[in-house]
């Protein structure tokens, strides 16, 4: 620790190392009795679970009869498969994310209008929430525009939303004036 040689003496025993503890004899144990211990290696029980595998290996037929919660044994071959596919997948998602952003322009968004200072940010919002609860609870602070939540390609809602009141006081009137943000929390 740099600095501790300017420490006083009462003060520079507390980073001295401590002795050593004491070796003590195990109680209730015998050192004088040593028993073998018989251990070997697994390489015999290799070819065992190789063959035991082998034979447990599912087929397609035999799928429906596996029990709940139980998983299908793939060989190495197969698993590489998988994985490879998942990759691909996951390349496919990489380069559809890619040219989805190249090509969304958010002026050109009919959904995306009204003034950012007169917007109110909502996130994690349940599933179920819907755009007239929003503007239930919060008409209340003011007069509000237009609710937008924001849903995937299949409708379901990606739990967050944007309420555009229609003045700015309005949506700053809910908001502490310390708050830099515009961003609230909105649970059912």
């Amino acid at each position: 620790m740099p600095g501790t040689h300017l420490l006083p003496p009462n003060l520079l025993k507390l980073f001295a190392p401590r002795p050593p503890l004491p070796w003590l004899r195990a109680v209730g144990k015998d050192i004088d009795r040593i028993t073998k211990k018989d251990v070997g290696g697994v390489a015999h029980l290799l070819a065992q679970l190789k063959e035991a595998d082998t034979e447990t290996l599912i087929t397609s037929g035999e799928a429906d009869a596996m029990e709940e919660g139980e998983e299908p044994i793939f060989t190495h071959a197969e698993e590489i498969k998988r994985q490879i596919r998942r990759e691909e997948r996951k390349a496919r998602r990489t380069e559809e994310f890619k040219i989805a952003k190249e090509t969304y322009k958010p002026a050109d968004d009919p959904e995306a209008v009204g003034d950012p200072y007169k917007t109110l940010f909502i996130s994690r919002l349940h599933k179920s929430a819907t755009e007239t609860d929003l503007r239930r609870e919060f008409e209340g602070y003011g007069t509000v525009e237009r609710v937008r939540i924001v849903r995937d390609k299949k409708g379901r809602s990606r739990g967050y939303a944007f309420i555009v009141y229609e003045r700015e006081r309005d949506m700053k009137g809910w908001c502490l004036p310390s708050y830099s943000t515009h961003v609230i929390y909105f649970l059912y």
